[in-house]
């Protein structure tokens, strides 16, 4: 007898409809109130997290692709968000940063996205919440270790 796949009982597409209703909902509030996108939000907080760093580095960090990062890069730096500096270690490229623009923005936003983060998880105690993020940490290993190109 041959498997059946259930779409709605298969993991993988439980957490792709879960991870786009959470995005979806994040993403309506900052395109109206910021004017951003998914793809931008994220390389404004990453930067501001992590600092400095390549479009390249960008894409290992979000796990977008190149294509989304260049966009996202390119609006921000029409919109005066982030700074465009060459590359000490590699001429071919540029490091993006927030710029004082940018940082003010990411001051908005952040307490927004925690924020966001406290209501859609409300319904889940610490414990659970903890328990969660440890099991898409697993998850996302098992994920890489059988594509390592990722």
């Amino acid at each position: 007898m041959t498997a059946t796949l259930k779409l709605d009982a298969f993991l993988p597409y439980r957490l792709s409809v879960a991870s786009n209703r959470v995005s979806g909902t994040i993403a309506g509030a900052y395109h109206a109130r910021f004017g951003l996108r998914i793809p931008e939000w994220r390389l404004v907080t990453v930067l501001a997290e992590f600092g400095s760093m390549s479009q390249q580095a960008l894409c290992g960090r979000t796990q977008m692709d190149k294509v989304t990062v260049s966009r996202a890069a390119i609006s921000l730096h029409e919109r005066g968000l982030v700074t465009r500096t060459p590359n000490p270690d590699d001429q071919r490229s540029h490091l993006l940063d927030l710029s004082p623009e940018g940082w003010a923005l990411y001051r908005q936003i952040a307490p927004q996205a925690l924020e966001f983060e406290r209501r859609i998880f409300a319904s889940l105690s610490d414990a659970e919440q903890e328990q969660l993020r440890k099991m898409l940490e697993r998850v996302e290993a098992a994920a890489a270790a059988i594509s390592p190109g990722f």
